[in-house]
């Protein structure tokens, strides 16, 4: 058993780095991203309304996440684990240097389809070859994974920092330069450590053959792609496509998708039926994930126009650039994830150890309660103290140690053997279909109206956790049916991109 890294594969310290830089180079673009769409162009800006650029984030996004399904197919039927993470993060770098070019918003728009299809393919298929290191019984995966998830915690701590400071300071395309750079160390560092990783990652787990597919659905996949780029061309050459009808043409099919995938699991005829029973008591924590991003998500968003415009900037002696606010999560979790991992191991030692279900409700509490601390101080006159924010920001991270990891576990678990790397991509959409709702929710905020957004929005992520709670019991009947392992409880704590 290799235990060269920590008692881990040695193939975990590849897989750690890579991610690291991925999500230093994502989490830096994402927090200037908003600031740089809103400024005045004499600023160096592209002087789009606050609104619009706020929804624009959020499918940004969004898209970003869903196509974590179309990178799973891939790697499952054509390409590989490792081949799609290599050409994911090409496209990766490619969107982030579209960015950093003065180009205005033709830049923009590039950079989303690049890093969108990107990330797709990257996501979650560097998620499943850190699955792929571990049999299924090895007592180290979960440690494993919170080994792993500490580089997204480091890249995206310091990713503000540097890339946010640089771009909000100086520059907003150096800024974006510096993004680029990022994930090409995190490229260099993948092909140089890729020979320790598993042989499952180098081939696909569930190969396409010409053969199998039948001439009448290949025929139909062409017609309706062919069908759906006549419609978007035909919808560009007669003024319809435009940024109101995108963001709601994604924010639909951001919730539509994880619909049809589901869908297309419990019928599909390489589903057994023990496999159908995890999947059926999986969808109600599937649907806790989406409320919880739709709130979490917004931190590069609404919270970001709240850093900037209703927060008090030089309360503590300088002028701290709003970017830095997107760092405080990331932090914490560096900080805490030691302390949850103890925990987690005291109490699920116990004699009645909290389920997965019970993590997630209560992670969703205290992302609604997160919202809820902001209802005062947007009540009153003036700038609020950053406290108020940096407070909200822990809580919500805290929710963010109880679901995200869990979450990413129970989906390794409870997955088809025959869509192991694309369900890793649909736990990825619920983050899509969070930021798809939120796309429209944010439409709603404004600094006059903070404290009534803030409060709607928390006590009805409330209500979700307690109904989530309620279902538990039939949760643990889906999950525990018919030989399918119990509920899922990870031995220690782990960080997430998306979000995430």
């Amino acid at each position: 058993m290799d235990r060269s890294f920590f008692g881990q594969p040695r193939g975990l310290v590849g897989l750690f780095c890579t991610e690291a830089w991925e999500r230093f180079s994502y989490y830096g673009m994402r927090a200037l991203l908003l600031y740089y769409m809103y400024d005045q162009v004499t600023d160096g800006g592209l002087g789009i309304p606050a609104d619009t650029a706020k929804s624009v984030v959020a499918v940004y996004g969004s898209a970003t996440y869903m196509a974590a399904i179309l990178g799973g197919w891939i790697s499952d039927r054509l390409l590989g684990d490792r081949r799609t993470t290599f050409l994911g993060g090409v496209l990766i770098m490619c969107g982030h240097i579209c960015l950093a070019l003065p180009a205005g918003a033709g830049a923009l728009f590039a950079s989303m389809i690049f890093i969108a299809c990107g990330t797709g393919l990257l996501k979650p298929t560097v998620s499943s070859s850190v699955g792929d290191l571990y049999a299924k019984d090895d007592p180290r995966r979960d440690s494993g994974f919170s080994i792993y998830y500490m580089g997204i915690s480091v890249g995206a701590v310091a990713a503000p920092l540097v890339v946010g400071t640089i771009g909000q300071k100086y520059d907003y395309h150096l800024g974006f330069g510096i993004a680029a750079i990022g994930m090409a160390l995190g490229l260099v560092v993948y092909v140089r450590t890729q020979r320790h990783l598993s042989d499952i990652s180098s081939r696909p787990k569930n190969p396409l053959r010409l053969s199998d597919v039948p001439r009448t659905r290949a025929v139909w996949f062409v017609a309706s792609l062919a069908g759906l780029t006549a419609s978007i061309a035909l919808a560009a050459a007669a003024g319809l496509l435009g940024v109101t009808a995108v963001v709601n043409s994604i924010s639909a099919l951001a919730v539509a998708l994880p619909i049809a995938y589901f869908t297309a699991m419990l019928r599909s005829k390489r589903t057994t039926p023990a496999e159908r029973a995890r999947v059926r008591g999986y969808i109600p924590l599937f649907i806790a994930a989406v409320f919880f991003w739709m709130i979490q998500e917004q931190g590069a968003t609404v919270l970001a126009q709240y850093a900037d415009r209703s927060t008090d900037l030089d309360a503590f002696g300088f002028a701290v650039p709003a970017s830095w606010f997107q760092s405080v999560g990331s932090f914490v979790l560096i900080v805490l994830t030691p302390l949850f991992a103890a925990l987690w191991l005291r109490m699920d030692s116990s004699a009645r150890p909290p389920s997965t279900a019970s993590k997630f409700s209560f992670a969703l509490a205290v992302a609604g309660v997160s919202y809820l601390v902001l209802v005062l101080p947007s009540l009153q006159d003036g700038d609020s103290s950053p406290l108020w924010l940096v407070g909200s920001l822990v809580l919500v991270t805290i929710g963010e140690m109880c679901l995200s990891p869990i979450g990413l576990s129970a989906t390794a678990k409870l997955a088809p053997a025959a869509f192991a790397t694309q369900t890793m991509g649909l736990w990825l959409t619920a983050g899509a279909a969070g930021q798809g709702i939120a796309a429209q929710l944010v439409k709603f905020y404004s600094p006059d109206t903070a404290g009534v957004y803030f409060g709607a929005i928390g006590a009805a992520t409330i209500v979700v956790s307690l109904v989530l709670l309620a279902l538990l019991p039939v949760i643990r009947r889906q999950t525990e049916a018919k030989g399918v392992p119990g509920d899922v409880r990870p031995a220690v704590l782990n960080q997430q991109e998306a979000h995430q």
